[in-house]
């Protein structure tokens, strides 16, 4: 069953460990295969998530399976939350993505196979399916035997649009199979039908002759068929003039229609006109003709209307209206059974501002609820002389200020909450249809600014509020709170207004919805006006209930208290109340935690050095005599191919001279052939055969710039700086310093196995001698290491022979790896790989700004919530009187620094570690941190 677009959500990256691992080896294939790859690409302004969008296709078959589907990326673009108004276009974006960046990717690491080189990929459209099959042989002559056809994707919608073409004429095309052009469509001039209405029987006979069309006959049907069959040349009387079709006859009457020829413009008539009266030249008509004829002629026979004839009343909405206001029960409940209807489905169109007594009528009709359980009757006055005395009488023009204390002095009802009486649970349900109403309009925007001045749903509010506590009511008591909620952003509330008192009172109760509704509410004060939200006098027993709710699990909970912490902690005073009603280190403690809320882990690495590339030399490596016997029993010109094999690598971006190639194989091979009488190979076949070896090498002129002289050089290779054997084993190169004094100029000599290049050093450069018994004398005396950049003992040291002979093998085992080793070929020495560094950070809820989606993400979630009521608590903990009192107090004490230091000092190695790690929480964590420590200390 397919997921509605309502159902799954927007595609968005989630940037986890195993994302950020498939990606990483997506560009190392990209880079290996030579293509380039778009890490995000986007379809329409959304992101795709490469790694979630590769496991979902091949979760569905993978690309050929999807492709050749009916209709299948339609919904591949629909289960990834790829939400658009075109779905074609979205469904083709998402394949041409997958095809460029992943369709490769996935042939070879899903299926095992070699995916189709580039040129019949990547380089070409993504249109058709059969990747898993394609080669250049089918592919190209499938390309060819679609030239000038009809090509249509396999998945519907999923090709490139292209515009649809009519269907041929069956009589036109009939033989249109066999490759001839279709004649176009025979064009008639329209003439208007001037003639009388009654059809002569002349005309009628002549339609019936000819009923396939009745400006052509048979002899031009004829015609036409023949023209569609064997079409005319191009060649055709071209008509110079400009002017309208009517002039332009075709000498060729067969292929003429005879209405064509025998139209003929009518002449325009003159335009009649007649006097109109005027004031000026007939007064006397002209003020006739406006006189109102009190009694119509006709009115003597005119029948008398009768009951529901004529007028069919006034619309649903206004009848809604009038009923409401009626007083009538039958009335009322017809309106609020429509208007609960009305205001859920059409509650754009049905505004307070546009229907004048709606939101009246709805307070008065919902008020009833109160002497439903209390001794009392509510009304709504607007005389401004109103009786204060009378307890049920509320001031529509300014409110009740007293409100509270009315329903506080009200007697109840003894009413059962199970069993009720029918008038009374019709009566019920009347009331709340009307509170539901109210609650269904105020979720307008503008019905919500609309009534947030209209005193009495204030005062309502505050009345169901206070209703008493019984279960039938739970219902009517959230529908309060849920119009305060929209309400409350207008309102400015101060901290002895009635609706403040009777929200702050709700977070004393057990339910839930009471106190997440409440406490939005609260948090919400003011927030569409410029006026500071103040929340003053808020008990401390309210206060440290909202402290504990953070430690609970709910994380819409916890987010409307931070909510409500953020508007409190804002203001001075209120700071100086929360410091003194409650623990305040507590509070900073579950606030530090909530700062890594929902975190996770991830790597990232940095470059710190880009990798680089040594500079190519004309420095041959010389020649190891094992190597040489084995060159010299080869034949030219495998000789010069091994010895390139052996000596260079490829390189595309470097070069050795000519003259420089052939001095060093002349240098290494000349005196050992003539030694055996063998002749040596010509510089030209040298050149052409050297460059035969690796496939982007070639002999070039170069000519640098300043440089007069021209090079002749090999381009595409790069001298080995140690060469190799037949079997691809590297040497070692001996670096122990010839001369002392001397130490940049080394042995230079290669070997192959590590015995070998041990037993060279200690006879030639240490003068050590076998004994009779083929053993080394183990005798004690001064050695001093010169390999490479040894410093271990740069000066003579006296030791015996083994321990000095231990120390050499070290520097050996480095340069010529043993037989067990894992890497026994190194990587390109000339290339110096990139400095990177791995750094394990952490990442919070983010969100990205639709405005500019390119920007890095921003924080959001309970973390900002959090970091921003730290922030207000670090400004405005420092203005308040228990600041001064604590600095008082800290005088007579070791400890200085007031209620900063106090509250964050055990947390600052915590808020470093999330300034280090968290990114999108770095810049609030600096700006906090900016507050907690002074200004010496930071510097």
């Amino acid at each position: 069953m397919t997921s509605s677009p309502q159902e799954v959500p927007l595609h968005s990256i989630e940037r986890t460990p195993e994302y950020e691992d498939f990606m990483t080896k997506l560009k190392d294939y990209h880079t290996l295969r030579g293509t380039t790859l778009d890490p995000e690409p986007k379809v329409g302004m959304i992101h795709l998530d490469l790694f979630k969008v590769f496991n979902h296709i091949v979760a569905n078959g993978g690309y050929d399976k999807v492709s050749e589907e009916k209709l299948a990326w339609r919904r591949m673009a629909a289960e990834l939350g790829l939400h658009s108004n075109n779905e074609a276009s979205t469904a083709f974006a998402l394949k041409e993505k997958f095809y460029k960046n992943l369709a490769a990717y996935e042939i070879k690491t899903v299926h095992g196979k070699e995916p189709p080189p580039k040129d019949i990929l990547e380089d070409v459209t993504a249109k058709g399916a059969s990747l898993l099959t394609r080669t250049r042989e089918n592919f190209r002559g499938k390309r060819e035997s679609n030239v000038g056809a009809t090509d249509s994707p396999a998945s519907g919608d999923d090709g490139t649009p292209t515009r649809e073409r009519p269907a041929p004429d069956p009589v036109s095309s009939a033989r249109a199979s066999r490759g001839l052009r279709e004649a176009p469509p025979q064009r008639v001039i329209f003439q208007p039908d001037t003639g009388p209405a009654r059809a002569t029987r002349q005309a009628s006979n002549q339609q019936g002759n000819n009923s396939a069309s009745p400006a052509i006959n048979h002899g031009q049907q004829a015609a036409a068929h023949h023209s569609a069959v064997h079409p005319m040349p191009p060649m055709a009387i071209h008509n110079n003039s400009r002017g309208p079709s009517i002039l332009h006859h075709p000498p060729n009457s067969e292929n003429t229609s005879h209405l064509v020829t025998s139209y003929q413009p009518k002449p325009m008539k003159p335009l009649q006109l007649r006097p109109v009266a005027t004031p000026s030249n007939a007064p006397g008509e002209f003020f006739k003709a406006r006189l109102p004829h009190r009694f119509p002629v006709d009115s003597a026979n005119r029948q008398p209307m009768q009951p529901g004839t004529g007028f069919d009343g006034p619309n649903i909405y206004t009848r809604c209206l009038n009923a409401l206001r009626s007083g009538v029960t039958a009335e009322q409940a017809f309106a609020l059974n429509h208007l609960v209807k009305i205001s859920f489905e059409r509650g754009d169109k049905y505004k307070f501002d546009s229907f004048p007594g709606l939101a009246e009528g709805l307070v008065e009709k919902a008020l009833q609820i109160g002497s439903l359980f209390y001794h009392v009757n509510w009304t709504v006055s607007w005389d401004s002389f109103t009786d204060s005395n009378d307890v049920g009488c509320l001031d529509g023009n300014y409110g009740t200020p007293d409100i509270l204390e009315r329903i506080e002095n009200l007697i109840e009802r003894e009413i059962p909450d199970v069993i009720q009486t029918e008038k009374f649970a019709d009566e019920m349900v009347l009331t709340t249809e009307a509170i539901l109403t109210i609650r269904n309009m105020v979720t307008l925007p503008e019905n919500a600014h609309n009534m947030s001045d209209f005193h009495p749903v204030k005062d309502l509010i505050c009345i169901l509020l206070q209703l008493p506590a019984r279960d039938s009511l739970t219902e009517v008591k959230q529908l309060a709170l849920d119009i305060a909620e929209q309400l409350t952003p207008f309102m400015t509330l101060e901290s002895d207004d009635p609706l403040y008192k009777s929200l702050l009172s709700q977070l004393a109760s057990e339910d839930r919805g009471t106190i997440l509704t409440a406490l939005r509410a609260l948090g919400r004060i003011s927030v569409n006006l410029e006026a500071t939200n103040k929340l003053g006098e808020v008990p401390g027993p309210v206060l440290q209930r909202i402290v504990n709710w953070l430690l609970l699990n709910d994380d819409e909970l916890i987010d409307a208290c931070l909510d409500f912490l953020y508007q409190y902690t804002a203001v001075v005073p209120n700071l100086d109340n929360l410091v003194r009603s409650i623990v305040p280190d507590n509070l900073v403690q579950q606030l530090v935690r909530l700062l890594a809320h929902g975190a996770r882990k991830y790597t990232r690495d940095y470059t710190i050095e880009q990798e680089q590339r040594m500079p190519a030399k004309d420095d041959i490596a010389p020649m190891p005599d094992d190597l040489l016997q084995e060159m010299l029993r080869l034949e030219e010109p495998d000789r010069v191919h091994q010895w390139v094999k052996c000596f260079f690598e490829e390189d595309n971006r470097s070069f050795i001279t000519q003259l420089a190639a052939w001095q060093a194989y002349q240098s290494a091979f000349a005196t050992p052939l003539k030694t055996i009488n063998q002749p040596m190979i010509t510089p030209a076949d040298f050149i052409r055969n050297s460059t035969s070896v690796y496939k982007d090498s070639n002999a070039q002129v170069l000519r640098e710039p300043g440089d007069p002289q021209q090079k002749f050089i090999i381009h595409g290779i790069r001298a080995r700086p140690r060469p190799l054997a037949f079997d691809g084993s590297e040497y070692g190169r001996c670096l122990w310093a010839t001369n002392i004094d001397k130490k940049n100029e080394k042995c230079g000599h290669f070997y192959l196995k590590q015995e070998e290049m041990w037993n060279h050093i200690l006879n030639t450069h240490l003068n050590e001698q076998r004994g009779a018994n083929g053993q080394y004398t183990n005798a004690e005396k001064e050695f001093q290491c010169t390999w490479g950049e040894c410093t271990k003992y740069d000066k003579p040291t006296k030791m015996n022979l083994q321990s000095f002979a231990r120390h050499i093998t070290t520097h050996i085992s480095t340069m010529i790896p043993g037989p067990n080793a894992v890497h026994r070929h190194q990587r390109s020495q000339w290339i110096v790989p990139a400095k990177t560094m791995s750094i394990v950070l952490e990442e919070t809820p983010t969100f990205r700004d639709e405005r500019t989606p390119d920007a890095p993400p921003q924080a959001g979630g309970i973390p900002l919530s959090a970091v921003l009521v730290l922030r207000n608590i670090a400004r405005n903990v420092v203005k308040t009187e228990a600041e001064e009192e604590l600095l008082k107090e800290q005088s007579r004490s070791p400890e200085k620094g007031g209620w900063n230091e106090k509250l964050f000092r055990p947390h600052l190695s915590q808020l470093y570690g999330i300034l280090a790690e968290n990114l999108a929480m770095s810049p609030y964590i600096a700006s906090l941190l900016e507050l907690i420590i002074p200004v010496p200390e930071r510097d």
